[in-house]
């Protein structure tokens, strides 16, 4: 039986399967459009899906990292909610997640298409050029989605932390009163406070006690260990 998660480790979960993925679908994408590698040499004579069981595997990958990310974004909707902050990153959580498979979508179906001209056309490579550069244009726009994406998760742990010390202060401020409160019913009843200093008295008096009882005691089965 499996051992159940925290709320905290859900979410350390979920943060690791988001960045993995996306990650992964920066490269997928590059490879969906038919980016060569800089080190290539092959020039316009290399076929734009030589990289096709790259493209499968990665694509493989990068949906069983979706169903994993799923999964945990379930396990999370079933933690009882313990306020807004709490129930906004869930729903963040979800919204991720849905911004992530929107793209592997968008990039398998680009590459089908592409895939679907370049058996029409294998010989016009200069038919592509242009969709190669609309291309790259998705690519950067979807790398500014994720630094978009980033921003927010940064933004809501600000938020946490603001409403965590919010009610830090609200504690202290309930314990100040208590103080208060308790200072004016000592001021107001003196027989009480003079009440509590005999108490502190007679606790300082009797540990003094103690203290000097330990002390002679162990002088004593130190004088007799080493007689």
């Amino acid at each position: 039986m499996a051992t159940a998660l925290s709320y905290a480790d859900l979410r350390k979960q979920a943060r690791q399967l988001e960045n993995a993925i996306d990650l992964k679908l920066v490269a997928f994408s590059k490879l969906g459009a038919g980016i060569q590698s800089p080190h290539s040499h092959h020039g316009d004579t290399t076929p734009l899906l030589s990289g096709e069981d790259t493209f499968e595997a990665m694509s493989a990958e990068i949906e069983d990292l979706l169903n994993k990310l799923n999964l945990v974004n379930e396990r999370l909707a079933e933690q009882p909610v313990s306020g807004a902050a709490m129930l906004h990153t869930i729903q963040r959580h979800r919204e991720i997640m849905a911004d992530l498979a929107r793209d592997f979508r968008k990039t398998n179906s680009q590459h089908e298409s592409r895939r679907e001209r370049e058996d029409l056309l294998k010989g016009g490579t200069d038919s592509f050029r242009g969709d190669g550069v609309n291309n790259r244009r998705d690519i950067y726009l979807k790398e500014s989605q994720h630094i978009h994406n980033s921003d927010h998760l940064v933004n809501e742990q600000i938020a946490i932390a603001v409403e965590t010390r919010e009610h830090l202060s609200s504690q202290r401020q309930t314990f100040k009163r208590l103080q208060t409160r308790f200072n004016d019913i000592s001021n107001k009843y003196p027989l009480i406070n003079s009440l509590i200093n005999r108490i502190n008295i007679r606790k300082r008096r009797d540990s003094f006690i103690i203290g000097l009882v330990v002390f002679l005691c162990t002088v004593l089965m130190l004088f007799y260990a080493f007689s």
